[in-house]
C-alpha cells in the first residue's frame, strides 16, 4: 500500500530539522569585562534605537549594528526591537533629518561584530546564537 501523504511529509520534517540549523536565535554580547550581566529587552530597545548612551550600571555603551541584508538584524529587530526593518529605516531617517540622533555603527558581518565587541569593553551587538565565541559575553538570549 503505497502512502500519498509520505514525500511531502518527509520533506516537511527534513525541512523543520534542517531549518533549526540555519538560525539558532540571537545572542546579545558585550566584552567579557564589562561588569553587566544580564540586560532586559526594554534596556536594548533603549541602547538601540538611541534613546540612552549608557548601560543601565551607568557604563557608557557603544550599540553595533548588522549590515541592511542582515536575517540576524531582521530578526532582533522584530523580536526584541519590535520595529520591522521598513519602521526602524522610517525611524533613523527621522532622527537623522531632525539632528535628534544617529544609527548605530553598523557592521558587514556577525564575525566582525565579535571582534568589534571583543576589543572594545563599551561595545554591546547582537549575533546569531551559532556564531558566538568565547572572545565575548552573552547577556540576552532570543
Amino acid at each position: 500500500m503505497k502512502f500519498k501523504c509520505f514525500k511531502p511529509l518527509t520533506a516537511l520534517c527534513l525541512f523543520l530539522f534542517l531549518g533549526a540549523d540555519i538560525f539558532a536565535g540571537v545572542s546579545v554580547i558585550v566584552h567579557p569585562d564589562n561588569p553587566n550581566t544580564t540586560l532586559e529587552a526594554k534596556d536594548l530597545q533603549k541602547i538601540f534605537l538611541g534613546k540612552t548612551k549608557k548601560f543601565p550600571s551607568g557604563d557608557k555603551v557603544v550599540p553595533i549594528d548588522l549590515s541592511q541584508d542582515s536575517q540576524t538584524k531582521a530578526a532582533f529587530y522584530e523580536g526584541i526591537i519590535k520595529k520591522k526593518m521598513s519602521q526602524l529605516t522610517a525611524y533613523w531617517s527621522k532622527l537623522i533629518f531632525t539632528g535628534k540622533a544617529q544609527p548605530p555603527k553598523a557592521v558587514s558581518s556577525e564575525e566582525e561584530a565579535i571582534k568589534y565587541v571583543s576589543e572594545n569593553p563599551d561595545a554591546i551587538a547582537y549575533v546569531d546564537s551559532s556564531k558566538v565565541t568565547d572572545k565575548v559575553k552573552v547577556i540576552y538570549q532570543y
